[in-house]
């Protein structure tokens, strides 16, 4: 009787040791979960940080931000113009929106977002 007993009481220490793993690696789980979503909220301050100081500095910005500037008012530049040209070619050719949009869905694969130049170089720091 005692083999079974001794049986048992390891059978129930494994088990224990089972549950407070399992809560253990919840726990990272959850932390993990908990520190992507400040990495996120950062990532968005940091947008948010850029948008104000191009907003009321990017015509006349400091020495060091004046070529990220440049390249946003560039691009603003580029968008403006194939804003330009796609009414163009819709009114041309007799297109809609809708059926411009439906095109693009189908037709152009998602891209994930870019720096300026295809590097992550750009980006600012993550903690």
């Amino acid at each position: 009787m005692a083999f079974f007993d001794e049986l048992k009481d390891r059978a129930m220490d494994l088990g224990r040791a089972g549950v407070a793993k399992s809560k253990q690696l919840a726990e990272i789980t959850k932390l993990t979960l908990n520190n992507a979503g400040e990495e996120d909220a950062i990532r968005k301050a940091y947008i948010e940080i850029g948008k104000l100081y191009y907003a009321e500095r990017g015509m006349a910005a400091e020495p060091a931000y004046v070529a990220l500037c440049e390249r946003i008012t560039a691009a603003k530049i580029n968008i403006e113009e194939n804003k330009s040209r796609i009414a163009a070619i819709k009114q041309e050719g007799n297109i809609s929106d809708d059926e411009a949009a439906s095109y693009v869905e189908t037709n152009v694969p998602p891209e994930e977002p870019v720096t300026g130049d295809g590097t992550d170089e750009d980006l600012p720091p993550q903690a």
